[in-house]
């Protein structure tokens, strides 16, 4: 079977393919499953974690997307993301400049989360065409603060924070330019474009305030596919069905406007920057303040329960859309 569709594999193929894995060695506490962000190990202290991620969506920004797409999904664990990996394959006839920009960009982003770069390769090879970047960060969290998804219940409440999309919305104001001049006008049109960095994509700071002031059952940041994915994977990971009220739903008006352009579906547009959390009925309240209080928006979209996702619209079931993949491969 071919698969000529770009992003994440199946879950189904996924759990398949690591289903063919070696069981891992005990101190392995979260290991590879589809809808988990990232792993977990005991040394003995603090638990170690750890994810891995490319940038392949976007030419624009990729030293400062890797930093952060690494750095959330470690937080999403409950974890303070510490240590950088990075992997740079350039092509032949890279700049200079070109290089000495990315890891410019790496460096910047990571001291704004306290990031220390500990290690990884730079190489120029012919099997890229333009550069691309991987990373694998490293972070830790104590075991009582471990956000475990198998603790999610039936009754929790699903919180998520800043607006939908605003990741796809920049990256399609940036790659789009004109267009989304023509449709925006030029100067909303920059601030769709600056959404990359404000309110930002980063979800650190959601992430540690909602595991200091509740029992957090469960995170979740929502990218390729966007925030229809991110719940199916949720789903997926809890065991759990999920309902959603689309009504509640936080979307930029932006947002809309250029999904409306260009024929998209924001449910499923990249979504880095929001971050779902499952958290119970009795905390979600506090967590949401406590979120707020940061100066980042947090609503309740949701709650676990039942079998599947569904979603309803001014009180009424609706169905929701079948989608491939991310949408924003449709016109990138």
């Amino acid at each position: 079977m071919a698969y000529v569709v770009e992003g994440k594999l199946p879950h189904r193929v996924l759990s398949d393919l690591l289903s063919r894995l070696t069981p891992p060695a005990r101190e392995v506490v979260v290991g590879p499953f589809p809808g988990e962000d990232a792993c977990a190990v005991d040394t003995g202290g603090d638990l170690l974690v750890a994810s891995s991620d490319p940038i392949t969506f976007t030419r624009r920004n990729i030293g400062y997307y890797l930093v952060n797409v690494n750095a959330n999904d470690v937080a999403t664990m409950g974890a303070r993301p510490r240590w950088l990996l990075a992997v740079l394959l350039l092509p032949p006839g890279v700049r200079r400049r070109k290089i000495t920009g990315l890891f410019d960009e790496v460096n910047g982003a990571c001291e704004d989360l306290g990031i220390s770069v500990c290690g990884g390769h730079t190489e120029i090879t012919s099997a890229v065409s333009r550069p691309v970047i991987v990373g694998t960060m490293l972070g830790t969290v104590s075991r009582r603060r471990l956000v475990r998804p198998a603790r999610s219940r039936a009754g929790d409440r699903v919180l998520l924070t800043k607006s939908l999309a605003i990741e796809g919305t920049s990256i399609i104001a940036g790659e789009r330019r004109r267009e989304v001049e023509e449709i925006l006008g030029r100067r909303e049109a920059r601030r769709a474009r600056d959404l990359l960095f404000d309110p930002g994509i980063s979800v650190v700071r959601e992430a540690l305030c909602a595991v200091r002031t509740a029992p957090i059952h469960a995170m979740h940041d929502p990218t390729e596919g966007g925030l229809l994915w991110g719940l199916k994977e949720l789903a997926y990971v809890t065991g759990l069905g999920i309902e959603v009220d689309l009504d509640h739903v936080p979307i930029l008006e932006s947002t809309l406007s250029v999904c409306e352009h260009f024929g998209l579906n924001p449910l499923g547009l990249i979504a880095s920057g929001s971050l779902l959390i499952v958290v119970s009925r009795r905390g979600a309240p506090g967590v949401a303040s406590a979120i707020r209080s940061l100066g980042i928006g947090c609503t309740q979209i949701g709650r676990m329960g039942g079998k599947g996702l569904r979603a309803t619209r001014r009180g009424r079931r609706v169905r929701l859309p079948r989608l491939r993949g991310d949408e924003i491969a449709r016109i990138l």
